[in-house]
């Protein structure tokens, strides 16, 4: 079957990137599908990533690089990249991420097949030798309430249709974005779907969030309070899960 090739933008923050956005950005131009533009938004690093970058978009006019006047955090960054994104689909990679060469092709072909809004994949963990750590598996799909109890869906993995939704943008947090952006589109379509396969490698590094499940636990309870406004008891509810789902596993 024949499909259509729409323009992928790839919404990529960058902060004192320099000793992963290499293989992040090289796993981009390794795609096999070739519609796509990466937009690389630097929150004013202080080392070399600039330098970096720069090499890239001077090589390939689909890579652009934008500078923050101030350092703002990845919020802001991705929604500068997304102000600025041309393509119906919407896809995240943040700086010290890659993905499989297929990644996009199997991607875009499974949203267009059967018309999905709202999309991710499997993937796995590495830590930052680059040696593996993990699987993450997924469901086949997930709604509002189901999400509240976990985070399912890998932000290197996600990719949403922004000519059905429009141009969605992450809530002005600095922690946890991506789980309140996933949130924010499932109060809009039913369900999110995905494609189980495993399409990218996703950096665990010294002092994450990732990393610190305390500091996770933490912010995922400031999401159910003060962005999803739950009530005390239903965000206990959501949070007795997520513990049980996500600190113990």
């Amino acid at each position: 079957m024949n499909f259509p090739t729409p323009l992928v933008s790839v919404i990529t923050p960058s902060y004192n990137s320099s000793l992963f956005i290499e293989k992040t950005i090289n796993s981009v131009l390794a795609q096999s599908y070739e519609k796509w533009e990466m937009i690389i938004v630097d929150d004013c690093s202080s080392d070399n990533s600039i330098d970096v970058i720069e090499k890239y978009v001077t090589n390939d006019s689909r890579i652009k690089l934008i500078l923050l006047d101030k350092n703002s955090g990845a919020a802001v960054a991705r929604n500068t990249a997304i102000q600025y994104a041309k393509g119906r689909f919407i896809a995240f990679l943040d700086s010290d991420d890659s993905w499989h060469k297929d990644k996009l092709t199997h991607q875009v072909q499974f949203m267009l097949l059967n018309n999905y809004v709202l999309t991710y994949t499997a993937y796995h963990k590495i830590n930052e030798n680059g040696e593996f750590i993990g699987n993450i598996n997924i469901p086949e799909k997930i709604n509002y309430r189901q999400l509240l109890k976990t985070n399912v869906i890998g932000c290197l993995t996600a990719m949403y249709d922004s000519h059905k939704l429009g141009k969605i943008e992450f809530p002005l947090i600095r922690k946890r974005q991506d789980f309140a952006l996933w949130l924010k589109i499932l109060k809009e379509i039913p369900f999110a779907y995905g494609l189980d396969k495993d399409l990218a490698s996703y950096t665990i590094r010294k002092g994450s969030i990732s990393s610190n499940k305390f500091k996770a636990a933490k912010y995922n309870w400031y999401l159910y309070r003060k962005i999803e406004k739950l009530p005390f008891f239903s965000s206990l509810y959501f949070f007795s899960h997520y513990i049980i789902k996500g600190i113990l596993r």
